[in-house]
């Protein structure tokens, strides 16, 4: 019975709502659509893209070609794994040395010395094709992203990176 009294005062209440509207004059009625010109939405504008979501300038290496690369090493290629060093330790393609581009994101900028001190290794050659790979593909494409800006020509990637080689049976090297 409560709730029948309830209904009933709300949808009076209602109806009263309705009763109390404004009556419309010529000239003042306004579509919202029209408020606004409409050439503010035909206006070419700028689009931003990221640009490691654009297409790959560079090389971009199948697991076939890393898996050639891996298995008959060249001294005009370097292969970088730039996962973390935790990642790198669970297991990394035979050949590849480990620039985090995480934690180390100035790795690719520093003075041949500095870098030698700072990972134990030389420097990649920026005359010589160097490869990045990482565990899905997109710490790789910054990485190649920066080896670009600092002056490295022969830049290319393995997009699959460390999921394709598993998902393909590639061999895991661990230190």
């Amino acid at each position: 019975m409560s709730s029948k009294l309830v209904y009933s005062a709300l949808t009076s209440n209602v109806c009263r709502a309705c009763l109390r509207t404004q009556q419309v004059r010529p000239g003042t009625l306004r579509v919202a659509s029209l408020q606004q010109p409409r050439n503010r939405v035909l206006r070419p504008a700028f689009v931003p893209v990221r640009w490691h979501s654009a297409p790959p300038k560079g090389k971009v290496y199948e697991f076939q070609d890393i898996q050639k690369f891996s298995s008959s090493p060249s001294p005009d290629r370097t292969l970088v794994d730039v996962r973390e060093p935790a990642e790198y330790e669970e297991g990394y393609i035979s050949g590849a040395i480990n620039i985090p581009i995480k934690s180390q994101p100035d790795a690719m900028f520093l003075p041949e010395d500095e870098f030698e001190d700072r990972f134990g290794f030389s420097k990649p050659d920026p005359e010589k094709e160097v490869v990045f790979y990482c565990k899905s593909g997109v710490r790789s494409s910054a990485a190649a992203q920066f080896a670009k800006q600092h002056g490295y020509k022969d830049v290319a990637e393995y997009r699959g990176s460390w999921l394709d080689w598993q998902k393909h049976g590639g061999e895991a090297t661990k230190p």
